[in-house]
């Protein structure tokens, strides 16, 4: 633009320019004719400066300097400002990108977060929800029961508690936990000064959970350490060899390698049982013949875990009666083996418990912990039940830790049990 100007500039000058290198030829003749002294210049000066033509073209050449000068610094200044404002534009836009960038990082963060929290969160729904569905015999024995009660009241009194504690003992809860769980209610529904019959239910179930979480138990089931020995006892009918193979498939999809040994060398068929369900689940089982002594099958299938590398062995026992002293001492034999050898860096011992025989599955438990370390339960088949109560007794007088409990036949419906869905479904 500047450019263009000067140069209009200059064109319309240029007769003009001419001018003036006219005078200076001029000048160069009077030397050569030495009219003038050459070396005087003042006398020069002083002939032209007498010239009006001399100073209009003097004037205009110092115009014209200026010009040229006014010209190149403009266009200078307008090239540097050029330079610095398009800096100034890679630096804005650059820092704009980089701006952007870091807002759409965020923004893609914060839907990763959010899309997580909600997977979580539907995880989680689905399984209470499975909870929930499949303890509904318990809940409709023990919660509709308590909504009975607490619908015959208008006020809470001593009768209000006497009723809450028969409804507890005749849901499987046992006498020696209802009588805790009543005293606990009492102390809280006078502390809050609690007066309306109906919020009694809410203060039971915070008061079933503090029952049945103590310091000295631990639900969580941990298979990282391993390897891992994992011996399952229990009487006849439970449902210890399905309950196995479960286990085998579900140990095998979080990515362990697992083995069978199958020490159940008393029943007919449990080999073969056994056999299926390792087949499904994609493991490797070791057996002898029927009727062989049970603890060289564990033995030699330590040995092979231990060759191989496995994770986690389980070991399938005969579903040995409580009250039958020499099945029980082939238990103790078992359990000796295992922990003479040095093969496992953890030994569990689960027992399995069917929840439909109620209070029976509570001396099982007492029987099968004097010849055996018991370190966690399984509780079986608690979606066909209403008894499902026990557990509450089982967990709050044994110190037995429920570790996993069965909600149908189907081999995703053997779940980790959890304190607070439980009561939650139930009441």
């Amino acid at each position: 633009m500047f450019k263009n100007f000067f140069k209009k500039f200059k064109n319309e000058d240029k007769d003009e320019n001419k001018e003036v290198y006219k005078e200076e030829e001029i000048i160069d003749a009077l030397k050569d004719e030495e009219l003038i002294d050459g070396n005087n210049d003042e006398n020069i000066n002083d002939k032209f400066s007498n010239n009006p033509d001399f100073k209009e073209q003097k004037e205009e050449k110092n115009l014209q300097d200026k010009s040229d000068t006014i010209e190149e610094n403009t266009v200078n200044n307008f090239n540097n400002g050029n330079k610095e404002n398009i800096n100034n534009q890679y630096l804005e836009s650059n820092n704009k990108s980089i701006k952007d960038s870091k807002e759409n990082l965020e923004v893609d963060i914060k839907e990763n977060i959010v899309d997580k929290e909600k997977e979580n969160n539907k995880e989680k729904k689905g399984f209470f929800k499975s909870f929930f569905d499949g303890l509904t015999k318990t809940r409709d024995n023990i919660s509709k029961k308590i909504d009975s009660v607490l619908g015959a009241f208008t006020k809470i009194d001593e009768d209000l508690f006497e009723a809450i504690e028969d409804t507890l003992i005749l849901s499987d809860i046992g006498a020696e936990t209802t009588i805790k769980i009543v005293e606990k209610l009492r102390e809280n529904v006078k502390l809050k000064r609690i007066e309306n019959p109906e919020l009694i239910k809410k203060e039971l179930n915070e008061v079933l959970k503090e029952v049945m979480k103590k310091d000295s138990i631990d639900n969580s089931v941990d298979i990282s350490s391993t390897p891992l020995i994992l011996l399952i006892v229990g009487v006849n009918g439970v449902g210890k060899t399905t309950t196995i193979g479960k286990l085998a498939k579900r140990y095998k999809l979080s990515g362990k390698s697992v083995m069978l040994a199958a020490a159940d060398t008393f029943r007919a068929a449990a080999i073969d049982q056994l056999g299926e369900w390792s087949k499904r689940a994609g493991v490797e089982m070791i057996a002898h013949s029927e009727g062989s002594d049970p603890a060289a099958v564990v033995y030699d299938a330590i040995d092979a875990a231990r060759n191989r590398n496995i994770d986690i062995l389980i070991v399938d026992t005969a579903g040995r009666l409580h009250n039958k002293k020499n099945l029980m001492n082939e238990l103790n034999k078992i359990h000796r083996v295992i922990e003479k050898n040095t093969y496992a860096k953890k030994v569990e011992t689960y027992i399995v418990l069917d929840a439909t025989t109620g209070q029976n599955a509570m001396n099982q438990a007492k029987e099968f912990s004097e010849a055996a370390d018991i370190s966690g339960v399984i509780i079986t088949k608690m979606d066909g039940t209403a008894k499902g109560g026990f557990a509450i007794r089982l967990q709050s007088e044994m110190d037995l830790p429920i570790k996993y409990i069965g909600l149908g036949e189907k081999e995703d419906d053997l779940k980790e049990f959890n304190t607070d869905d439980f009561i939650d479904s139930i009441i």
